[in-house]
């Protein structure tokens, strides 16, 4: 990991010298414009000299007239899990998952806006070999080729992602396009990932639709595309290349782009946001989604959060088709933090290792209802530190319930710590 921070801090550090006494000032100008600094940023949070990130869910410089940017931004997420599961498939493995992204900028003129981002993980180490304990998850293997099953994959490579981006201002209102380039990236495709939405960032599991139409391709490799933002329409395109990384893959491999993907995203208030996306891979496989935010202010104390999601797959892992429903909600208060997950979706007898059916391939019905609490309980700067819980009822057909031991419940208690905070000097 020494061996990164030296290689970023090299990457990033000619942006951060060599500037005079005035840009200083107006760089920190512009930041204070910005909005506030939270892990739960909303549209709204955005100011004068911002725009909203439709890709991470903050708010991101825009260069305007006169008002040269610099900024430098930590952003860290980070779970220490004990989960208790029922029945014969049901663990008790400790796991700690995080990231942490570090994001720096420099405006060229008065329209651009040149970016790098890095996000890191250590889950290579902090994940059991059997992955993450969750039941009914799947998708991806350890090091000895086995599929995860029951179990969400750790991200096995330190680089989650590293994105050269160029946002350009195109002279009236907050319009602009943004061009980017990822090595290691997320494509134009499905909605918000889960670790970046603020229902999602809260919860130390990964949705068990993940890799039903939902978020998977928030890392893949070789992306190009752009972002075209136009009032309150975005249209978004890129072109990636389509193949797995090896579990003890560190590097960044790049391919030639064989797949393609396209989103739409429509802002119809500050506080309602809508995606529509579709992909189509080399291996002939569809991706369409569909999803919602919304967040409402109940009071000076507490603000109400919402997702909700929609994903199908066709020719996906031996299935013709599947499809995938979550429901998701945040109750923010000062301390405590209320919130909930309820997902519906197809998973086949093969996928879950069931090889007594008649026939593995056809998609059954699953669900799980998840209720959460976590108490938040320090604040220092700009970083939180929360102890949680979370209780679990999974509902399987017929078919599947021997293999589970009925409807297994399963509970959990973390400490999440996770924070962000963005410097304007030079």
């Amino acid at each position: 990991m020494s061996t990164l921070r030296r290689n970023a801090f090299v990457l990033f550090f000619p942006l951060f010298v060599g500037e005079s006494i005035w840009v200083l000032e107006q760089s920190a100008q512009a930041l204070q414009a910005m909005g506030p600094e939270t892990l739960w940023q909303v549209p709204s949070d955005c100011g004068d000299m911002s725009v909203w990130d439709a890709e991470i869910a903050m708010c991101m410089p825009l260069p305007m007239a006169g008002m040269p940017m610099r900024m430098f931004m930590l952003h860290g997420n980070l779970f220490g899990t004990q989960p208790w599961q029922q029945g014969p498939r049901g663990r008790q493995a400790f796991s700690s998952s995080q990231m942490i992204m570090m994001d720096a900028g420099t405006s060229i003129g008065d329209t651009h806006y040149l970016n790098v981002d890095l996000m890191l993980t250590a889950e290579k180490w902090t994940v059991p070999s059997g992955g993450s304990p969750l039941l009914l998850q799947i998708g991806d293997q350890n090091l000895a080729g086995v599929p995860y099953l029951d179990a969400q994959h750790p991200h096995s490579s330190p680089i989650m992602g590293l994105t050269f981006s160029d946002t350009i201002f195109l002279g009236q209102k907050k319009n602009h396009i943004k061009l980017f380039f990822a090595p290691r990236g997320e494509t134009t495709d499905g909605p918000l990932a889960f670790p970046h939405r603020a229902t999602g960032v809260i919860n130390p599991d990964a949705p068990l639709g993940h890799h039903v139409g939902q978020d998977v391709s928030h890392i893949s490799s070789t992306v190009l595309g752009f972002s075209l933002k136009f009032d309150r329409f975005r249209f978004e395109s890129s072109t990636f290349y389509n193949t797995e990384f090896p579990p003890d893959q560190i590097n960044l491999p790049i391919g030639i782009p064989d797949s393609f993907s396209s989103r739409f995203i429509y802002e119809w208030s500050n506080e309602w946001t809508t995606y529509v996306s579709f992909s189509r891979l080399s291996t002939q496989e569809n991706r369409h989604s569909a999803s919602n935010y919304t967040f409402l202010p109940l009071s000076n104390e507490w603000m109400f959060y919402n997702s909700l999601i929609w994903g199908w797959v066709t020719n996906h892992d031996g299935t013709p088709s599947a499809h995938s429903f979550i429901e998701e909600f945040l109750f923010r208060g000062v301390h405590p933090r209320i919130w909930g997950r309820i997902e519906i979706l197809q998973r086949t007898g093969a996928q879950l290792q069931i090889p007594s059916l008649i026939d593995s391939t056809m998609g059954q019905w699953v669900a799980a209802v998840t209720l959460g609490y976590t108490y938040n309980l320090s604040h220092w700067k700009e970083l939180d530190a929360g102890l949680g819980v979370s209780l679990t009822k999974n509902w399987l057909p017929d078919d599947f319930r021997p293999a589970y031991g009925g409807d297994p419940w399963s509970a959990k208690v973390f400490l999440q710590i996770g924070g962000m905070k963005m410097w304007g000097d030079s």
